[in-house]
């Protein structure tokens, strides 16, 4: 397949005018001005219309509170059972028939990461898939993906325990962190020491522990739900305290406060356009929050939380570009771009494969009608591992579910 005298919006920071892009079997063979492409190729002509990398949420509950939102599928939190339920895997969750699903792909979505829910200090792990229409997570998921450890700050855990024996405040929460990690990394000696000399039984099974060891040992990555400065400053605290790297807070409504901690120390910020104020915690943002993080150095991602907002994450990243713009921080389009596409492939740890328009990675490919942030533009085709899985003008290529009864023409 080539795609060709498009502008191409790479992901690094690079836009090519009149461009082609050139994928075959899965993977992006070549991308510039000029392109041989073998004569059996497929060729789109993108005149006029703009080529991006596959768009990635890294901040999804989509498949765990499917729609139509009853609570018999509400299943993206283990409540109210303990604070620490990093035993759970969100993966067991997910519904892949969720009709929410194919709307995410029309927005140009490739990847998301579905996280639990944020009612717990510590929920579980999370999952990273493709979004593709399937009859089992299993065909979902990321090949080779690092889990995710989702956490929590603040008002959630102290709302929801408060009242069943705690946590019930933010001392409380950072003691039960700090009680889990204690237990995680007692575990982890036990289970590296017998592997280095496995004799007699091996070490009894715990699926909380074990989670949280491999945090420890940084084969699994915290993604943190917090939207206080302070509390960000606890939890990479937490993270010195017990040797392990904070990956992205998610929400982040104030991480603008402490932007230049958050570069040093190599946390991202998995953030909203102009989302806060619906609770105490989440009242001082400002719409200028991603600008200044990226002025700061910090590594910045659009999110969704949302299944509404996932269908409009490149419209997240116009807003805060131009929101960045009217108060003199010069950001060009090709840079935001990256905000929905490698910023966050870093955040999931697939910077290696996914998120840029580059020779060998994964040919996750959008093609726009307009420029992609803009509240104009539309999308006309995404691949997604070169395969197209969705079309605007052909409804064969228009994903459904079996829960669209009634609402597509055949």
């Amino acid at each position: 397949m080539v795609i060709r005298n498009a502008t191409i919006l790479t992901g690094t920071g690079q836009e090519i005018a009149g461009g082609s892009i050139l994928f075959r079997d899965g993977r992006i063979v070549a991308v510039g001005a000029s392109v041989d492409a073998p004569s059996d190729a497929i060729v789109v002509d993108g005149t006029g219309k703009f080529v991006t990398p596959g768009i990635i949420d890294p901040h999804s509950h989509i498949g765990v509170y499917a729609a139509p939102g009853t609570e018999a599928e509400s299943d993206g939190n283990e409540l109210p059972v303990n604070p620490n339920t990093a035993y759970v895997w969100a993966e067991h969750s997910i519904w892949p028939q969720d009709p929410q699903i194919p709307l995410a792909i029309e927005g140009g979505v490739t990847t998301m990461q579905v996280l639990p829910g944020s009612g717990n200090l510590i929920g579980g792990r999370s999952a990273v898939v493709k979004l593709v229409p399937v009859r089992s997570v299993q065909e979902m998921k990321f090949p080779g993906a690092p889990y995710g450890l989702k956490m929590a700050c603040g008002e959630n855990p102290k709302r929801v325990y408060g009242n069943r024996g705690g946590p019930a405040t933010r001392m409380g929460n950072m003691a039960g962190y700090r009680s889990a990690f204690i237990s995680a990394e007692n575990y982890r000696r036990r289970w590296d020491e017998w592997l280095k000399n496995p004799t007699g039984d091996p070490p009894a099974r715990n699926l909380r522990d074990e989670t949280l060891a491999e945090v420890l040992r940084g084969h699994i990555l915290p993604q943190i739900h917090c939207y206080r400065a302070d509390e960000m400053m606890q939890m990479l605290d937490l993270a010195k305290e017990f040797g392990f790297k904070i990956r992205a807070f998610h929400h982040a409504v104030e991480a603008y406060k402490i932007a230049d901690k958050l570069a040093a120390a190599g946390a991202g910020a998995d953030v909203w356009a102009d989302w806060w104020g619906f609770k105490e915690e989440a009242m001082d943002g400002i719409l200028e929050n991603a600008a200044l993080l990226y002025q700061a150095g910090a590594k910045i991602s659009m999110h969704s939380d949302d299944a509404n907002g996932i269908q409009r994450l490149n419209q997240e990243a116009a807003k805060a570009m131009y929101a960045g713009r009217r108060i003199g921080i010069d950001i060009p389009r090709a840079q935001a771009i990256k905000w929905i596409t490698a910023n966050p492939a870093w955040s999931l740890g697939l910077d290696s494969i996914l998120g840029t328009l580059e020779p060998g990675k994964m040919a996750d490919v959008g093609l726009w009608r307009g420029g992609p942030v803009s509240v104009y533009t539309r999308g006309l085709q995404v691949y997604n591992d070169g395969w197209l899985a969705y079309d605007r003008n052909d409804p064969a290529k228009q994903p459904i579910t079996d829960f669209d009864v009634g609402q597509v023409v055949r």
